[in-house]
């Protein structure tokens, strides 16, 4: 019969690496999340800016799209009851 050697279950690891690897992460991280709030923050500012050149704001426009809507909506139900619509030939 042979001997085998005693083996461990789980490998064997430095701290070293392991930590080096751990701060590297986190301060990609936070370079990441900087990167991120300076990018938002233009990008919110651009939007402002272009928000104010417009000749009608946006909520002037989704008022009067929400009012175009309504009177369609209320003609197309109107039509639709009164069956005033063009008439259905078979052919």
């Amino acid at each position: 019969m042979t001997e085998t050697p005693n083996r461990r279950s789980l490998p064997e690891l430095q701290s070293g690496p392991l930590i080096v690897g751990g701060v590297l992460i986190g301060v990609g991280a936070m370079i990441a999340m900087a990167g991120l709030a300076i990018g938002g923050a233009h990008l919110f500012s651009a939007t402002r800016q272009w928000v104010r050149e417009m000749e009608v704001p946006p909520s002037e426009r989704a008022r009067q799209q929400w009012t175009r809507l309504k009177a369609a909506a209320a003609a197309g139900g109107s039509a639709w009851q009164d069956g005033t619509g063009a008439p259905v030939t078979a052919e």
